[in-house]
Order: C-alpha cells, then structure tokens, then sequence
C-alpha cells in the first residue's frame, strides 16, 4: 500500500438543554449568530454569553441605558477585535475565528430568555502533524485543589492522560491501546488542553474530557483519507477488539457494504452492491471491524460510516487521486453534558 496522505476534521456539536442551534464555520471564517429579533425594543436588556462553566458576558445591549458594549477583553482575549454586535437586531457576529472560539453561546433576553448557540470550528491537520484539543478551560483553578481532568479515548472510554490536582500528579498514558500514543502526547498543566503530534490514522477517533467526574466535553476527530488508483486502503472503526454482542455496519453512502454479527458469528460482506463496484475487493477484520478496501478505483470514492453499539458514529471522507470536484467536508458531532 502506497503513502496514504490524510485530514484530520476536529468538530464540535454540544447537545444542550433548552433552544439551541448547531454552526459549522472553517478557521478563519466569520459567522453571525441571530437573535431572532426583527429590532430591539426601547426597554430589552440582550447578553450574549460564552463558555459552559458560569457563561461569561461578550456583549450587551442596554436599550434603557443606550449603551452598547462588547466585552472582548475577557477569556484571555480570545475575542479581542472579532466581535460585532447588530444594534438593530441584536446580533453577534465573529470574525477570524479559531478553535477557542468553538463551544456554547447563550443569548439572553430580559434576564429570562434563553437561547442557546453551539459553534462548530472545523480545524485540518496533515498526517505526521499536531493537533490540541482544547479544554475552553482558562485555567486548571488552583482555589479549592479538587480538580481532576481526564483525557479518554475510543467507545472503552480509555484514559489517555490526568491531570489531578489533589495528588499533585500530570500524568500521559501513552502506552494504553497498543501503543499508538506513545511519545505523542502532551498535556498543559495550567490549561488542561491535550495536544496529539505525528498523528495516524489510528488516531481519529472518539476523545472525550471529564472534569471532575462529572462534567464532560465529547470530541470526534475524524478524517479524509486520499489514495491513489489501484492502491488499499484500510477504514478504521474505532474499536480495539469487537465485543460478544456487537453488530456493527459498515456503510457507503445509503448502502450497508459490510456487517459483522458477533451473536450471530456471521461476518459478511455486500460487496455487489451498489453496482457492483465493491466485489472483490472488501475485507472485514472480526477482530476490530475495521474495513479494508483493495484495488480502489474513482467509484470508492465518498462517505464512509461505520455504525457499532454505542451512542456514536463517525464519518470517513475517501478521496481518491485522480477524482474530480471531491468535497472535503465530513460532520461529526459531540456532546457536552
């Protein structure tokens, strides 16, 4: 198998509760989030708030005081000259916007109502690169000394690296599930922010960061592979080993191509659908249901899904060189709790 040149897409959706609405922008871009309003009303009072611990005031409009004030100092700055506020409607628009940006947005009408916003910042890495996922924690506190963060990996929910405040200890498990983190990971104490380097694609996949037992923030990153004609390319399920009663699917498009059935003890592969294009040329591992695909042509091309047990899936973009007008855009999604 030749070189495979891969992207890592890093996408973020929070699942809240109450109103809210899911924004995918690329870094870089602007986005406005609406407030809905048509004009603002000589007595409203509108926040737009950030973050998921305490909801930290960017903007605010103050119709009885005739004040309109964005607040882009705060956070570490991250907001500093990329806020614009609509005074008309209420509006809040973004600009030049970076993964710090990614994560919840309230709006705040009269003190009482509440809509809630959750952007979404697409970031692309090339294999061999780095790429941090970050915490949106300004600081691992030091007040109380009780936190306890957790960086975990894959549907087993493997920890991968802690930070534990009580104990006084950082610590990166970079030798759990084969091996694959090993020397690849580092940890910021003061931020919480796990960074990966030299990344494969062994390391797409599902990460997930718990604070304090309780509070937890869901990553996926996923991932365009591109091959050329002719070559192999094997699409990565997730799993390090699949369980006595897992069923898992692997789909192209609309189409189930493969399918394990651990209870069933039936491992099959649909490879004359659709069209035929896939016959003879598909290889389902039992082991870890990843699939592999040999002698890829143009019509291999597109998404991939593989759907197990568990609460999530994940796409797969496959590009193969020589295809035209290729989109290189897959959503994945996470949730906040």
């Amino acid at each position: 198998m030749k070189k495979m040149f891969l992207k890592l897409l890093l996408l973020c959706l929070c699942l809240l509760d109450g109103s809210a609405g899911g924004i995918e922008v690329k870094e870089g871009d602007s986005v406005t989030l609406e407030s809905g309003l048509t004009e603002v009303k000589d007595d409203d009072l509108i926040q737009w708030r950030f973050g998921y611990e305490g909801f930290t005031v960017i903007a605010e409009i103050n119709v009885t005081a005739d004040s309109f004030t964005v607040y882009d100092d705060v956070l570490d700055g991250r907001f500093r000259d990329r806020l614009k506020l609509d005074n008309q409607t209420g509006s809040l628009t973004i600009t030049n916007i970076t993964t710090k940006h990614s994560g919840r947005y309230r709006l705040q009408l009269n003190n009482y109502e509440t809509v809630y916003f959750v952007l979404t910042v697409i970031v692309s890495v090339t294999e061999g690169d780095s790429v941090t996922l970050e915490p949106r924690l300004t600081e691992v506190k030091d007040d109380d000394d009780d936190d306890l963060i957790q960086w975990r990996f894959g549907y087993e929910n493997t920890v991968i690296a802690e930070i534990n405040k009580p104990a006084d200890s950082f610590t990166v498990y970079d030798d759990v599930l084969d091996g694959r983190f090993r020397d690849r990971l580092k940890l910021d104490n003061q931020t919480g922010s796990l960074t990966i380097t030299n990344i494969t694609i062994k390391h797409a996949g599902y990460y997930q960061l718990q604070i304090n037992n309780y509070k937890t923030v869901d990553f996926f990153i996923t991932l365009i592979v591109s091959v050329t004609e002719g070559d192999s390319v094997t699409l990565e399920s997730g799993l390090t080993e699949v369980k006595d009663d897992d069923v898992i699917q692997w789909w192209f498009r609309n189409t189930v191509i493969a399918k394990i059935n651990k209870r069933a003890d039936s491992v099959t592969v649909y490879d004359d659908v659709p069209d035929g294009r896939f016959r003879d040329r598909l290889k389902l591992d039992k082991q870890t249901g990843s699939l592999t695909i040999t002698n890829i042509t143009t019509k291999h091309a597109g998404e991939y899904r593989p759907i197990n047990p568990y609460l999530w899936s994940s796409f797969i973009r496959l590009s193969v060189y020589g295809e035209l007008n290729i989109s290189s855009t897959c959503f994945i999604y996470y949730s906040e709790i």
